[in-house]
């Protein structure tokens, strides 16, 4: 079971900027679409950003052109870079992992990490 552990979340000003990452127990983006969602109290959990593992990128609409997502896949992390923060970006960010295919340690299959809050306010 892949296990995916988030951190960098926090209160932040409007206009501001945070950076998400996101850690794996293991050497899975060579084999995975690894990605950000997020849920805001009362609404779908929706897509933030998604990174394939041939580096083909797509973002929501409401974050597109604000935030970005990468890799160091040496590390075994993905990154999300958020700047220009509005309050309506606040939510719970959960990363999430599609194995597509076999490693030597994982099984495919689709990982959530816990989650880490996000707060955009004065």
């Amino acid at each position: 079971q892949v296990h995916l552990v988030e951190s960098g979340g926090g209160l932040v000003q409007p206009g501001g900027s945070l950076r998400l990452s996101c850690a794996a127990s293991g050497n899975i983006f060579s084999s995975s679409v690894t990605g950000w969602f997020r849920q805001a109290p009362g609404k779908q959990r929706e897509l933030v950003a998604r990174i394939t593992n041939h580096d083909y990128t797509n973002y929501g609409e409401s974050v597109l052109g604000r935030f970005t997502i990468s890799r160091d896949s040496a590390k075994n992390i993905v990154y999300l870079q958020m700047n220009s923060l509005k309050p309506e970006d606040t939510a719970i960010y959960y990363c999430n992992a599609v194995l597509l295919s076999a490693t030597p340690d994982f099984e495919p299959g689709e990982f959530w990490g816990q989650g880490t809050q996000v707060t955009v306010s004065l």
